[in-house]
């Protein structure tokens, strides 16, 4: 069932991105190591998610933390240039905005330096219930990791949402070890879709197997589960179908921002009310179209690239 109009309400992690391209080598100390291309951009999950979308044709509003500096005031201009209403966006007194250093190595996985800045203290009363209300989808990301986030303050939000007749997509970043189980328990029954990858999912579990945690989950709750796998794929996990697809042929830059651009296709495959099969097709090519480029969303797709290259491009996908 097509989600009730195009509007998606994106809530959670908001950060703005200094990011690197690929170097030769980590520096040694007191080293110099030049790189071809070094850009301040939109990071975190809520962010990105919501300039993939609009890059897709979506209209996208957004509810988070930034905080009252140069940085808070660059990335809410980066949202409003993506068309994205970020009306909900506060800013936070005495707090910084959120930052993240991405060093890219060549043939390594990236690193990270962060810091959390106004993120600590988004909570669920900074989401805004009238637009909950009259959104097609709600779509929250980075939980678990946002210590003002509980599962008790959240239930009434994603209620709220799904009486309303929307859509409600949970996606998770996992800070260590840690109960996560008892911040979800009481929150996957009422998740339309729920969208870990296969190391958030053994975080959370204590299982590697992405196909148990998809079923573990599954049972939980959570109406679909896709457990993402990077290059391996993802697992879709509901009522209907159990299905393995593989991931489209890309030549790979920056894997930074891959997870969150799945999670903006699968939305947009939500909205314009396709099976589970064809959402999986879509989140797995935008999220082949991001890590292209450097940076977390610069290399997404437009909807029309989107389905040039889904047209060009087949990807796998088996019942299992």
């Amino acid at each position: 069932m097509a989600a009730t109009n195009k509007d998606v309400l994106c809530a959670g992690i908001i950060v703005a991105d200094h990011v690197c391209a690929p170097i030769a080598h980590v520096p040694a100390a007191g080293e110099l190591v030049m790189t071809e291309q070094m850009i301040l951009t939109i990071g975190g999950c809520a962010a990105n998610a919501a300039v993939d979308m609009s890059k897709m044709g979506l209209r996208p509003a957004i509810a988070g933390r930034v905080g009252d500096d140069a940085f808070g005031r660059i990335v809410k201009a980066m949202l409003e240039e993506h068309h994205i209403d970020t009306a909900a966006v506060k800013s936070t007194p005495g707090k910084v905005t959120s930052q993240t250093m991405i060093v890219n190595v060549v043939g390594q996985d990236r690193r990270f330096i962060h810091i959390f800045g106004a993120n600590a203290l988004f909570t669920a009363a900074d989401i805004p219930l009238d637009h909950v209300r009259r959104c097609g989808v709600l779509y929250v990301g980075g939980y678990l990791v946002m210590p003002g986030l509980r599962q008790e303050s959240l239930m009434p939000v994603f209620a709220a949402a799904r009486r309303a007749g929307a859509k409600v997509v949970l996606d998770v970043v996992t800070p260590g070890k840690a109960d996560h189980l008892s911040q979800l328990d009481k929150l996957l029954p009422l998740v339309d879709v729920f969208l870990p990858n296969n190391d958030e999912g053994a975080a959370i579990l204590g299982e590697n197997d992405p196909l148990t945690q998809a079923e573990s989950f599954h049972r939980m709750g959570a109406d679909t589960v896709v457990i993402t796998m990077g290059g391996e794929g993802a697992i879709l996990v509901n009522d209907q179908v159990r299905l393995h697809a593989g991931v489209f042929p890309i030549d790979f830059v920056d894997g930074s921002g891959g997870g969150d651009a799945f999670d903006a296709g699968y939305i947009y495959g939500l909205v314009k009310g396709l099976e589970a099969e064809e959402c999986l097709r879509i989140a797995s090519a935008l999220g082949a179209s991001c890590v292209r480029a450097i940076g977390t969303t610069p290399g997404v797709f437009t909807e029309p690239e989107c389905q040039d290259f889904m047209g060009k491009n087949a990807l796998k996908i088996k019942r299992i």
